[in-house]
């Protein structure tokens, strides 16, 4: 038997046993002595609110730390309180599943973004610099970082939605995904110390004290980290930004953080060190109304306006030129992104190398303005895995020329069979007879052409048909066009497997089968997450929560909070 202290809704000394006794137990028997409800009463141990888990092995008082003379509190909360709870615990599950599906949607995404091989989506996952330039890493440090960052950007997301223990779940995987990188590849990049602040900023908004050494030492590696990635008093930083002070609120952030961390550990004029500091810097990023008046009668909006004040120091013709630029940098990737949709499409038409890799379309340029026909260019480096040297070798040998020509007939005769064979399974299953089927689709034709001729000429002469066709239709008509309000046959293609027609497609890219087995909701969401944001966007802190923060500490420190150490109860915002 273990005896547990009790304070609250009812005092006393409870006697328990830890092994067999869960939370709920201690919760009826608690709300019994308080001649209360059990939904009406929160237990708290630890700095941590206790939940009644659904797994035996998590419900035991043991498992939780519980033991003789554990200090409980007990709190009152309202009947709709106590019932929120039993729905946190109901939506356990949903929230699991949540997560695994961003995990498994970020590793899907980084490994066809990361190695080269042609994307499913029309669009590419590129990795910029704090100046918005591209940068190159080797294949497996790719992907390792993608993920990581795909992941970060998730974690920021339930940030800005409050939901903070779901942040910490998504930004220790991010975490986890950095740490397969080559230390040396990513000891210059800022994105791993800013989560490590991301995640203590999260153990503070959820008032978890017992976090306080491991939130120590992840500000003192983000602090190592930001210096490196940012030079000496970010002197690096500031060079790429032309001067700007963009990282004022993030170096806030951390102080603030190292500030509440020392304040909890007993060493108050450290902590007030550190928030006088942040507090000076929190000054320091406050708009003017004048200089915000000013910018936004230039046609920038309120919040674009503040934050490039913010970042300039409070210039009103450096924050203008921010904003001109970011303008700029917006207009110039909307004209890459529409280039490089256009570059997949193509790169599309020429099928992938044995390796599963796009071909390189600078090669192919390259290739091309030496006076070899595309087309055959292309599928040389295909064959070649983008071997330039290799494929001009091909190119030049008259009968490896030939045997190149031979592998793009054949290419464009299976997707014209497979066409077919997509027009087929797709009539057939309308209820037409195969055989007729099979003999109007060989006779030529649009699908709506074919279609119309079963309609109306069930068991006419397919081949003489054809011969009418092509006497009342242009050479439109014979390459599948159809009219405004029609259904292509590439549409009905989209919802058809090669694999299911017995078409050899392995030099043609991704299947249908694995397109179907995409998280297209889960991609799609973390896609425009990230298309939303830029090299600068995690330095775009408000503060307003930072500034509050920081005011009731130095308050705690003056009345004297410091001369003893802080209880769980200080640890607020």
């Amino acid at each position: 038997m273990a005896k547990l202290k009790v304070a609250g809704t009812w005092a006393g000394v409870l006697e328990v046993e830890p092994e067999n006794w869960t939370v709920l137990m201690l919760r009826e028997e608690i709300a019994k002595r308080s001649n209360m409800g059990t939904e009406s009463i929160n237990l708290i141990f630890a700095g941590k609110v206790l939940k009644d888990f659904t797994s035996e092995e998590k419900s035991s008082l043991s498992h939780l730390g519980i033991k003789n003379n554990s200090k409980i509190l007990a709190c009152r909360v309202s009947v709709e309180e106590g019932k929120t709870l039993k729905n946190e615990l109901l939506a356990d599950d949903e929230r699991n599943r949540r997560l695994a599906r961003i995990k498994a949607a970020v590793t899907a995404l980084s490994k066809r973004h990361a190695d080269g091989a042609l994307p499913i989506e029309d669009f590419d996952i590129e990795l910029e610099d704090q100046s918005g330039k591209k940068v190159h890493f080797s294949e497996t440090d790719r992907q390792a970082i993608m993920t990581g960052l795909m992941l970060h950007t998730s974690g920021k997301q339930f940030i800005r939605k409050q939901m903070f223990s779901d942040a910490l779940e998504v930004l220790t995987m991010g975490e986890e995904a950095f740490s397969l990188c080559n230390p040396k590849s990513i000891e210059l990049v800022d994105n791993i110390p800013i989560l490590q602040i991301d995640m203590v900023w999260c153990y503070f908004m959820l008032q978890d004290i017992a976090q306080l050494s491991v939130a120590g030492l992840r500000l003192e590696k983000a602090k190592e980290g930001l210096e490196r990635a940012h030079g000496k008093d970010s002197s690096r930083f500031r060079l790429l930004q032309a001067g700007r002070s963009s990282e004022l609120a993030l170096y806030l952030r951390l102080e603030l953080l190292e500030g509440v961390v020392a304040y909890h550990s007993g060493q108050f004029d450290k902590s007030r060190k550190f928030l006088t500091s942040a507090q000076a810097k929190f000054f320091q990023l406050q708009v003017p109304d004048e200089a915000l008046s000013i910018v936004m009668s230039m046609g920038f909006g309120e919040q674009d306006a503040k934050r490039s004040l913010r970042m300039s120091n409070q210039d009103v013709q450096s924050a203008v030129n921010l904003l001109v630029l970011e303008r700029e940098q917006r207009k110039q990737k909307r004209e890459d992104d529409i280039r490089r949709r256009n570059e997949i499409k193509e790169q599309k038409r020429y099928g992938v190398t044995p390796l599963k890799k796009a071909v390189d379309l600078q090669k192919l340029m390259e290739l091309d303005s030496i006076g070899f026909e595309k087309e055959l260019a292309a599928e040389a480096l295909r064959k070649n895995e983008n071997d330039t040297q290799k494929a001009l070798d091909d190119l030049t040998n008259p009968d490896a020329n030939n045997a190149l020509q031979r592998a793009i007939e054949s290419r464009k005769r299976k997707r014209q069979q497979r066409a077919n064979d997509g027009k087929i399974e797709q009539l057939v299953s309308m209820g037409f007879e195969r055989s007729i089927v099979i003999s109007a689709v060989q006779a030529g034709g649009s699908l709506e052409q074919v279609m119309h001729q079963l309609l109306t000429h069930p068991r006419a002469d397919p081949i003489a048909a054809a011969d009418n066709r092509s006497n009342t239709h242009d050479s439109s008509a014979n390459d599948n066009a159809s009219t405004p309000g029609s259904t292509p046959a590439d549409a009905v293609l989209e919802n058809l497997s090669p694999d299911t027609v017995g078409i050899d497609n392995s030099n043609e890219g991704p299947s249908a089968t694995e397109i179907e087995q995409r998280d297209l909701e889960m991609e799609d969401e973390i896609a425009d997450e990230l298309a939303r944001g830029d090299a600068i966007s995690d330095y775009n802190i408000d503060v307003t929560q930072e500034g509050e923060a920081i005011n009731e500490y130095l308050a705690l420190l003056d009345s004297g909070g410091g001369n003893g150490k802080a209880s769980s109860s200080q640890l607020s915002h």
